[in-house]
């Protein structure tokens, strides 16, 4: 039955989706309209081949997001107004019921979007990657890479869900808060197992060799007072050659990674400014002041849920005819991205800002010219656009601009 919420829920939907594929055709638009030259602040840094192929790489990987967008709403409406849901329920309410009957429905769902994704994941990777020089991935790596990632869904998550719909079923009134806590716990315990136990189930971490470089990063850490449990290098490149860093885990099992295709490309005094940057997210307490919103943000979601649960309306403007936590639980977390992309300029703006605090610290313990010169050989590696539409990376980019990063870095010289 249509009701008042269904209609509310269908116009979101349409207004999400026509903002993003307006936001879509605008980056191609803009990518497309500077093709021609590159930008003057990178004029003698990056050969106009170099800029031209990553605006290209840009377009086509708008072109896919487009039909993956339409898509996943299509199968959005599917699933909730056109009975998919409610036919899954059916299916499985007559079988099973309890914990059980709610692991097979969440995983339903999870499988149904995974199938969808897996042509779009193909294609990224062995179409627009392979097409463009970055893929270095067999098919066979794939499909490894896709059980593990699936064993792992298995492994991990039917405990936890299972947990989950216990603790709303049993949990009284304030079940949401406890949930809550137990989701707090076990994310707080993915940081300090997921560097030693999971990370090393996809790629081979050796030691960062005796050197120039290891001396630089070394005194670096020395001289930010930061500790971590070892300095390595991961083979990234059995499936790409774009490069990053990043370090990982939490308190005293905080891991330093390098790409090993970043060290191919940088020099010594280049790869310490990136880890300095990265560094910088550290001691600005990013991290934590992530983690502090992401926690308070899901005790909030959670409380709307626990005001939601009981709310016939809720299931009914949905197209599922029963209530069940199983239930409540799909239907807010494929309702809420739809209510919660107009709020994605407040999130990518905060993390641009914590960018821009990261280069700053960065250029107060390594120099600033050696962060450009490292970003700019970034820029042309990746193909990423320095000519990107202004409100699409309001929307989208968790990075600031290109021109507007290196300007910056040039002002703290």
């Amino acid at each position: 039955m249509i009701s008042d919420f269904s209609f509310v829920f269908l116009a979101a939907v349409l207004l999400t989706l026509a903002l993003r594929l307006w936001l879509g055709a605008r980056q191609m638009r803009c990518v497309a309209a500077h093709r021609a030259a590159v930008p003057a602040v990178f004029a003698d840094r990056i050969p106009l081949a170099a800029h031209q192929k990553a605006a290209d790489y840009t377009i086509a990987r708008c072109r896919a997001a487009f039909a993956e967008t339409l898509i996943d709403t299509g199968l959005l409406f599917l699933l909730t107004l056109g009975g998919g849901i409610a036919w899954l329920h059916e299916l499985w309410a007559a079988r099973l019921d309890g914990i059980p009957y709610g692991l097979m429905m969440i995983f339903s769902v999870i499988l149904v979007y995974s199938l969808l994704d897996l042509p779009f994941a193909l294609y990224r990777q062995f179409v627009i990657e392979v097409r463009y020089g970055f893929n270095r991935m067999t098919p066979a790596l794939f499909f490894v890479d896709l059980a593990k990632q699936a064993l792992l869904g298995l492994v991990i998550g039917a405990p936890v869900i299972a947990a989950a719909l216990w603790l709303m079923a049993a949990a009284g009134a304030l079940w949401w808060f406890w949930l809550w806590l137990l989701w707090a716990v076990f994310n707080v315990l993915l940081l300090f197992i997921y560097p030693v136990w999971i990370a090393p189930l996809f790629n081979r971490f050796t030691p960062l060799a005796e050197g120039e470089m290891r001396r630089r990063i070394e005194a670096l850490l020395d001289r930010c007072g930061f500790r971590s449990s070892g300095l390595f290098v991961i083979d990234g490149s059995k499936r790409s050659s774009h490069g990053n860093a990043y370090f990982t885990g939490f308190g005293d099992n905080k891991r330093i990674v390098f790409f090993d295709t970043l060290l191919e490309r940088l020099t010594p005094a280049e790869a310490e400014a990136v880890l300095a940057h990265e560094l910088g997210h550290f001691r600005k307490k990013h991290i934590v002041k992530r983690i502090a919103f992401m926690f308070a943000a899901s005790l909030a979601l959670l409380w709307l849920l626990g005001r939601l649960i009981d709310s016939p309306w809720f299931y009914a403007g949905l197209g599922v005819p029963a209530a069940n936590t199983a239930l409540a639980l799909i239907l807010f977390f494929l309702v809420v991205p739809v209510f919660g992309f107009l709020l994605s300029p407040l999130f990518s703006a905060l993390s641009r800002r914590h960018e821009f605090e990261a280069d700053a610290y960065a250029a107060e313990q390594t120099a600033a010219d050696d962060l450009a010169r490292a970003l700019v050989k970034l820029y042309e590696d990746n193909a990423a656009t320095l000519t990107p539409d202004p409100l699409y990376s309001a929307f989208y980019a968790s990075h600031p601009p290109a021109a507007e990063r290196i300007a910056h870095l040039q002002a703290l010289t």
